[in-house]
């Protein structure tokens, strides 16, 4: 039974469109932060939803892209329903903020390939861009709702820290119900940075002990061979010394047996 060969096209593709679509992702951000810190009106709003629009389309073509070079469509479609959901769901106007969870996918993909080697950079970064992404996303849903306590930036800020940290003071919390959903995807969120720094620590200790036991194993194997070239060499001497002294006692005992030998 031969492997299954990987798809060509959707790995090209996905190569090519990962650092654009980080940079879309970025353009989203800045655009995000304007519309959630700045609260524009009038034609800066509209200008600032347009620009939305149009990159997140860019999204959706990206998935619409990835499932048409699929081969396997129908397997590949219901794999990646949480694909879908990010890029369908959003355009409920309540859960546009979810727009923000494929921003964060889209960053960690790219930067996250570059960063995951250096494993404090690569921490730093991806829990840094989702608390600055979930404190936007927390104060544009709570900061109108009634009976909140998250109204300022500062304020979704210090959530987003005691949320991800796992600590929950209480103070602050989420009252409405995209709020508590934005705290469900941060806990998960940050559960998992925690797992991934673990698996990515203790893949690195793993791979320092491999390399120190086999530089081991190697120094020992040379200094078994060295072990059996002076031996050799030493048995090769003593062959040497022993086919020299052999003539003269040959000759020596060729004497002794030829002498006459006096009768009594």
């Amino acid at each position: 039974m031969t492997a299954r060969q990987p798809n060509l096209r959707l790995s090209r593709w996905e190569q090519r469109s990962e650092w654009p679509l980080a940079a879309v992702a970025v353009v989203f951000l800045v655009t995000y932060s304007l519309q959630v810190l700045a609260e524009p009106r009038g034609v800066a709003a509209v200008a600032l939803n347009t620009a939305m629009t149009v990159l997140w389309v860019i999204f959706v073509v990206d998935y619409v892209v990835r499932l048409a070079l699929a081969e396997a469509r129908l397997r590949w479609f219901f794999r990646h329903l949480f694909d879908l959901a990010t890029v369908a769901l959003p355009f409920l106007r309540p859960l546009r903020v979810l727009r923000l969870v494929v921003l964060v996918f889209t960053l960690q993909r790219a930067f996250g390939n570059a960063l995951r080697g250096r494993v404090v950079v690569y921490a730093s970064v991806v829990a840094a861009l989702m608390v600055y992404a979930s404190s936007l996303a927390v104060l544009d849903v709570e900061r109108a709702a009634p009976d909140a306590n998250i109204v300022t930036f500062g304020d979704a800020v210090w959530w987003a820290l005691a949320t991800i940290t796992t600590v929950g003071y209480g103070d602050q919390y989420p009252v409405t119900v995209v709020g508590r959903l934005i705290a469900a995807l941060l806990m998960v969120g940050g559960i998992s940075l925690i797992g991934v720094i673990t698996a990515t620590v203790a893949s690195w200790i793993v791979q320092r002990v491999s390399e120190d036991a086999t530089a081991t194993n190697t120094a020992t194997a040379d200094q078994i061979d060295a072990l059996r070239d002076e031996v050799r060499q030493l048995t090769e001497a003593l062959a040497a010394g022993s086919d020299r002294r052999s003539p003269a006692h040959s000759t020596r005992t060729h004497r002794n047996d030829t002498a006459p030998r006096s009768g009594r």
